[in-house]
This record gives structure tokens, C-alpha cells and sequence, in this order.
């Protein structure tokens, strides 16, 4: 499953996220992994919490990121759920429609049984109808 965490730069959403991530794998039964434009939340996530900061490889476009992402789930079997801070960064989708990348990583969800909670820049007001329903905070 995809959860949205949506509002425009500035309103919390990271501390939503890292409280979930934070809270997620006191109960989890598999791997988690955080993903970041940086690692600047390092000392805020709970050490059995994997973070990649993402900065540090060459992604060009969202297929590549999509790329990136397969190869993460491909690597870890025991991989449960994925945290995504500043999803329009690191996916290279600033000024773009979101769309196609959610109904993507929702398949990718499906398929491996893992959960996707990502913190997203953007107002609900902006979102499209299919993808609204993923939405679990509106700040």
C-alpha cells in the first residue's frame, strides 16, 4: 500500500514521517528503509532503521528513481516498508504530475508486499483524484 503524507513545504511533514518510521519499527517484522534527499535526519531515526541518502547516486528522471527503487526491494527479501522524505526531490518530479510514479510504486507494493509512506510537497487541491485516496495526513 502507498500512504501520502501531503502539504506544502514547511508544514511538518517529515516530523509525521519520522514519527511513523520511529513508532513502525517497534512493531515491524521486517526490514525498514528510509529514504532521503540527505542525511541530515540520521540522529532522529531509530538505528535499526536503514537510511539512504539518495543524493549520492545519478538519478536522471522518475524511471530511473522507479530503477533505483526495484533494485532496493530486489536486495533485501525481508524489506517490510519504505519511508520517502522530499518524494519530489528525490524522484525528480518537481513541477510534475506525481500520478504515473504513485500507480507505479503501488504496484510495486502489490507485488512485494511492501508498504510506501511518503512525505509529499503538494496540497491536496493539487493531487489527482485517483491518487487522492492514498492520502493519510493533509497538513
Amino acid at each position: 500500500m502507498v500512504q501520502l503524507i501531503v502539504g506544502k513545504k514547511g508544514k511538518g511533514k517529515t516530523k509525521v514521517l519520522l514519527d511513523k518510521v520511529n513508532g513502525a519499527i517497534k512493531t515491524a517484522n521486517g526490514n525498514i528503509v528510509y529514504l532521503d534527499k540527505s542525511s541530515k535526519h540520521m540522529y532522529e531515526l531509530n538505528n535499526k532503521v536503514r537510511l539512504i541518502d539518495v543524493s549520492g547516486y545519478p538519478i536522471k528522471n522518475s524511471d530511473q528513481f522507479l530503477g533505483f527503487i526495484s533494485g532496493v526491494v530486489s536486495q533485501d527479501h525481508d524489506l517490510e516498508a519504505m519511508y520517502l522524505d522530499g518524494f519530489l526531490k528525490i524522484a525528480v518530479l518537481e513541477g510534475a504530475d506525481v500520478t504515473d510514479t504513485i500507480k507505479q510504486l503501488n504496484h510495486i507494493s502489490d507485488l512485494f508486499q511492501i508498504d510506501f509512506v511518503i512525505s509529499l510537497s503538494m496540497d491536496e487541491n493539487e493531487l489527482s483524484e485517483e491518487i487522492k485516496k492514498n492520502i493519510i495526513t493533509s497538513l
